[in-house]
């Protein structure tokens, strides 16, 4: 069997590396990879990003199925295309990749369905956004409606960061946002503005088939830059898989009142949806969540911890949600603990370095792997190419020894301003 990972990054390193350990498996393909799935003996880069010629190749290779990593293909319809084409693959069509591609839709969809999240309004002219902050005060939230590589998000304390963050979306785009057309077609940039929810965050990952779901090992993500959570919001600089937060009854009430309505209400909308569905929540001391954002794939880096802790043949899981019978399948788990700590580039997130040459990378163990997210392999060399580079995780028996153990073999690992967080995972082992 050939399968093929669409993307570049952590995310999909650790999809391929997982999906390469079937004995079903002939041979993995990564499109585009980087240069840790290049250096992978049993990986294969593909250097193909444009969708319609990588249906032709996947027609051509008689590829069994597809896998998709990140949000921007699906959010193009790539799911859409293959399908049409009678290529097997797991993600959500174009419609259904709404609930991350457009925060706007997103919040309209939780408000209409009943589904727990925090209060918001939407905008389009600065001066009423610039308002509406000075009415509600900080801290609050503001969001760019579109795709924003996970930095569209900003958590403002102050007032003055609060006005920054609507400046930034709506006048300057100094984010970068990939704004979401209006009912013209004519992209509009647009932000959610939305009450700040205290709690401990948690990511709550499932995979559905349309009908069926079933969830996976619970994990928290660290979101902001620096130690002690200061410092800009990234994509995301470590993680680690089973979440304490996530208690017996946290996980029963967001499965009861948040994952299974939302699919319900997709399917009620006409929208069925397929793939892997995150719900980023916030729990409060109660153990009550609220969602404060979906996504339609794998977190990065979460999966790199989940992955290395799922025991379950990932190909049968895949085979089986692409085919509508995710009920036959029951995940098992590795009874340790995983944590990933991020490597990061200098500048990283708003300007990172690239080119810098990686020296130190060990060997994978059974109990340590280093996933490649912004790598390259230029001859024998592997040099930095965008922001998170690394992600170094191991597996242990407690939260804190897979701790120790990644920041170990962290230790040996250089490049040029690199930067990584030393409290990966505190929350738990505190």
């Amino acid at each position: 069997m050939k399968i093929l990972v669409i993307g570049s990054g952590g995310r999909e390193h650790a999809l391929a590396w997982k999906l390469s350990q079937s004995p079903k498996v002939q041979q993995v393909y990564v499109a585009p990879g980087n240069g840790g799935t290049a250096l992978s003996p049993t990986l294969k880069n593909i250097p193909i990003t444009d969708l319609a010629e990588l249906r032709e190749w996947a027609l051509a290779e008689k590829i069994a199925l597809t896998v998709v990593g990140p949000e921007q293909p699906l959010a193009a319809g790539v799911v859409d295309d293959f399908r049409a084409n009678g290529l097997r693959i797991f993600g959500p069509t174009a419609a259904a990749a709404q609930l991350e591609s457009s925060k706007a839709f997103s919040k309209d969809f939780m408000q209409r369905h009943g589904i727990p999240t925090a209060r918001f309004e939407t905008f389009t002219d600065p001066t009423a956004a610039h308002a509406y902050i000075d009415k509600i005060g900080a801290p609050i939230v503001v969001k760019a409606d579109g795709l924003a590589a996970g930095k569209g998000v900003v958590v403002a304390q102050t007032l003055e960061q609060a006005h920054a963050a609507v400046a930034d979306m709506l006048e300057s785009n100094a984010l970068g946002v990939s704004h979401n057309a209006g009912s013209d077609g004519v992209a509009v940039p647009r932000v959610v503005i939305e009450e700040f929810l205290q709690g401990e965050e948690a990511s709550f990952i499932v995979m559905c088939d349309g009908k069926n779901v079933t969830a996976l090992a619970s994990s928290q993500d660290h979101k902001r830059l620096k130690d002690n959570d200061e410092g800009p919001n990234t994509g995301g600089m470590g993680a680690y898989s089973p979440a304490p937060v996530v208690t017996p009854q946290v996980h029963a009430r967001a499965m009861r009142e948040i994952i299974l309505p939302t699919i319900r209400g997709m399917d009620k909308d006409g929208i069925g949806f397929t793939g892997f569905l995150y719900a980023g929540l916030m729990i409060d001391e109660e153990g009550k969540p609220k969602t404060l954002e979906f996504n339609c794939r794998m977190g990065d880096p979460e999966t790199q911890p989940i992955m290395m802790r799922l025991k379950s043949d990932l190909v049968d899981v895949m085979m089986a949600a692409t085919s509508g019978k995710l009920d036959t399948v029951e995940l098992q788990w590795d009874r340790r603990a995983a944590l990933g700590v991020v490597m990061a580039a200098g500048g990283y997130p708003l300007s990172p370095k690239k080119g810098d040459l990686i020296s130190g990378l060990p060997k994978p163990e059974d109990d340590a792997v280093v996933f490649h997210a912004g790598t390259v392999l230029e001859g024998e060399e592997v040099r930095t190419s965008g922001g998170r580079v690394l992600c170094v995780t191991a597996l242990a028996d407690s939260v804190k020894q897979a701790q120790a153990r990644a920041y170990d073999v962290s230790r040996g690992i250089h490049f040029d301003g690199m930067q990584y967080r030393r409290d990966i995972g505190f929350r738990a082992v505190k």
